[in-house]
């Protein structure tokens, strides 16, 4: 039974029509939270869907914004600043998703609830919204990560009074989201399971594996068995733990399941769906989360529709509660909702903040200036260069280190190369690519790139990553010079011994190196367990470490160039 009660804090009251009841199409019903202000008028509607339970976004009445590294940040908390929301004239309709929270229905791996799209769901949900007497049948969307994706579903099945979106932070091509460069990424579970900071989905007895209902129990455990043959799983205790007891684990069980990309991840890839918007999109990311940036800026150039990119500064992670970005929010819903003639649609159509100028840069695409693109190449004494390497490998001896499992050490070894100091400004902006040489011992690894600057105090900064698992190293035709791609359909173990190139995909980043700054480029194939980058990251943020031990010796001569390739927006990189 719906409830309508105030809250008041400061002066300020306001209305809330609690334990909505949202019929979807097949009987289903939602539960929602409904905040808006005294006045007894109809308003616009910003609508907020997650599995993550509406009772957490409330938090955002109570509990001032925590950034990174607080222990109060709680990663779940993304619907945004509720109390602004209500000032600025609008409902904020917050919603729990099938299966979470106190809606009913089942939940059944991700972006699927018992067959139903949660598109389709999100398509009931505003309809519903829109008819209601407080909302006067504008409505738009708001919320990051999961909320923004849900944004980009909700849009794709066009419901007739959803008039714009804006999406932070949101999580597009599924595969991308937990294997990076076919590496398992760990935080998925975080935020499904809550640990490191996630408070997690808000889980009913309705949330289902798409592996149990796809497979019988002989076949599965034939399918799990398989998959603990892979050392890096076997080595990693609560891999283990979920692929012999998924009960209450089920959507992270389907994606230790799933290493390679697929059907499974394709079904409801936002992207593939993103041709069907034709309402305007506004997309907004910061630097250092390069797997989202790379789908934000695939996202945006296969819409049709008007739209707008902002990618913003470092570091990763938005405050939680979320409550970064409104300002650009409100104007842009300020324009789409309430008519208001604003501006926001003389601007250009992209704007980059760029780190170390420290300057934003406009333009109409991505990236917004011409670059051109230039090798770095690996050279003796841990140094990057423009001038290629002209001895031969029995000369030119290569690099090497050997990694332990982090089950017997924490000691995560790492090789560098830097370039000289730069003497004056010189701004890279754009993806990248790293081509290495590299012979192994073992018939897989991990190699993992990280891009800095370092200034002359040796205070550093990241600038991008790359990742790819060694077994994964099929290119496919989508690669150009500083783009590659790979299709992650299968892997191929590799022959130790074997010099193999690598090319691993640089994500997209803007940086200016300022005089006296080097670039320094890392490779390992683990992440150190500490530093000042992870710090910013919730716990979980790490990488499935290599769970064999393996010796890596990285060829760097005339006929094994390892390189990297970078966009330059000015041609000359460092002294040489």
């Amino acid at each position: 039974m719906a409830e309508f009660t105030t809250w008041t804090a400061g002066g300020k009251t306001i209305n809330i029509r609690k334990d909505l009841s949202i019929p979807m199409r097949d009987g289903v019903e939602l539960a929602a939270d409904a905040y808006h202000g005294v006045e007894d008028k109809p308003r616009p509607a910003l609508v907020a869907l997650s599995p993550y339970g509406k009772e957490l976004q409330a938090l955002a009445l109570t509990t001032p914004a925590q950034q990174r590294p607080s222990v109060l940040w709680d990663g779940c908390i993304e619907a945004g600043d509720i109390a602004r929301i209500v000032a600025e004239d609008y409902v904020h309709v917050i919603g729990d998703i099938r299966g979470s929270g106190d809606s009913g229905g089942e939940h059944i791996g991700n972006y699927n609830a018992g067959g139903v799209s949660l598109g389709e769901d999100a398509y009931d949900f505003i309809e519903w919204v829109a008819e209601q007497p407080w909302c006067d049948g504008n409505v738009g969307m708001v919320g990051i990560s999961y909320f923004g994706s849900m944004q980009v579903l909700a849009a794709a099945e066009r419901p007739p009074h959803l008039k714009a979106i804006f999406v932070s932070g949101g999580h597009y091509d599924f595969y991308e989201t937990t294997y990076h460069g076919g590496i398992m990424w760990l935080m998925p579970r975080a935020a499904r399971e809550g640990r490191g900071g996630d408070s997690g989905w808000a889980f009913t007895d309705n949330v289902k594996s798409r592996m149990i209902e796809k497979y019988s129990s002989g076949e599965l455990e034939k399918l799990v068995e398989k998959r603990l043959q892979d050392p890096d799983v076997a080595g990693w205790p609560n891999l283990v733990h979920v692929l012999n007891y998924p009960k209450h684990h089920e959507a992270w069980f389907d994606i230790i399941m799933n290493e390679l990309d697929g059907e499974w991840y394709e079904e409801r890839n936002p992207i593939a769906l993103a041709p069907k918007i034709d309402i305007p999109v506004w997309l907004q990311i910061d630097q250092g989360r390069g797997w989202t940036m790379d789908g934000t800026i695939e996202l945006f150039n296969t819409l049709k529709g008007p739209k707008h990119l902002e990618i913003g500064s470092y570091p990763p992670m938005q405050s939680r509660p979320w409550v970064e970005e409104h300002e650009a929010m409100f104007r842009w819903y300020d324009y789409w909702l309430k008519g208001i003639d604003n501006g926001v649609m003389d601007e250009p159509a992209v704007s980059v903040f760029v780190e170390g100028s420290r300057e934003a840069v406009t333009g109409q695409a991505w990236p917004p200036k011409e670059i051109g693109y230039t090798s770095l190449y690996l050279r003796p004494r841990h140094k990057l260069s423009e001038e290629p390497e002209l001895l031969g490998p029995e000369h030119a001896h290569p690099d090497g280190f050997f990694q332990a499992p982090l089950t017997v050490t924490d000691d995560v070894q790492i090789l560098s190369w830097s370039t000289p100091a730069f003497e004056e400004d010189t701004e890279l902006m754009g993806s990248g690519a790293a081509h290495i040489f590299a012979e192994i011992d073992q018939p897989d690894t991990n190699f993992i790139m990280r891009l800095w600057d370092v200034a002359a105090d040796g205070k550093r900064q990241l600038l991008t990553t790359g990742f790819l698992k060694a077994s994964h190293r099929e290119l496919d035709d989508r690669t150009t010079e500083g783009n590659p791609y790979h299709p992650h359909t299968r892997a191929v173990p590799v022959e130790p011994g074997r010099i193999e190139e690598y090319v691993l995909r640089l994500y997209p980043f803007a940086s200016t190196f300022k005089p006296g700054h080097r670039l320094t480029v890392e490779l390992s194939n683990n992440e150190p367990l500490v530093d000042s980058h992870n710090a910013l990251l919730p716990p979980d943020a790490f990488h499935l470490p290599v769970g064999r031990p393996v010796t890596h010796k990285i060829h760097r001569d005339a006929i094994h160039q390892s390189r990297i390739v970078l966009p330059f927006t000015t041609r000359r990189t460092a002294e040489q």
